[in-house]
């Protein structure tokens, strides 16, 4: 992996070279998404470290920004990955994955004439855009003080805890 990172003040750029060795098989489909490679990342913090407030909402979008042709059975698909949190900060990722199978042609023509596709494939793009992205998006938010971009789990003990409630693994 070669990352090459620019810092200035509450600013982080990074150019970041990272394949990832993951395939998702679509149901039902003779489809794969092959090869998640992340090009760019763009995190920055607009209000200082003492200036949080109480609550922060984060918004998660995950776009496809191109697709196209690059074998009779493979198409390049390229997204943008945002974390927004609100007035606080934000993260941008960019990457492409391959799809791969046999209607990948005919996806990617579909997509470049109405930027429409299947639902089915859009959802597990957009999955697998997601399982690459929140990841690195959860190092860069601990990085900037931003709140971690996914939901970390509770722990309660004692006379906090509600009766009749299922917990999980016992925490020592």
């Amino acid at each position: 992996m070669d990352i090459l990172w620019a810092y200035c003040g509450q600013h982080i750029i990074s150019k970041l070279t990272k394949h990832v060795k993951v395939c998702f098989l679509l149901p039902g489909w003779s489809m794969k998404i092959r090869n998640i490679q992340l090009k760019s990342i763009e995190a920055r913090r607009y209000v200082g470290l003492n200036e949080r407030p109480k609550q922060v909402r984060i918004d998660h979008n995950s776009t496809v920004t191109h697709m196209s042709n690059v074998k009779d059975k493979q198409a390049n698909v390229d997204f943008q990955y945002t974390a927004s949190f609100g007035p606080v900060g934000v993260i941008k990722l960019e990457g492409s994955l391959i799809l791969e199978g046999d209607d990948a042609k005919k996806i990617a023509n579909e997509w470049n004439s109405n930027r429409k596709m299947p639902n089915q494939v859009a959802s597990h793009i957009h999955t697998a855009v997601m399982h690459a992205c929140v990841p690195e998006a959860v190092g860069l938010a601990k990085d900037l003080g931003l709140p971690p971009p996914i939901p970390l789990p509770q722990v309660r003990l004692g006379a906090n805890s509600k009766k009749g409630q299922v917990g999980g693994p016992e925490v020592a």
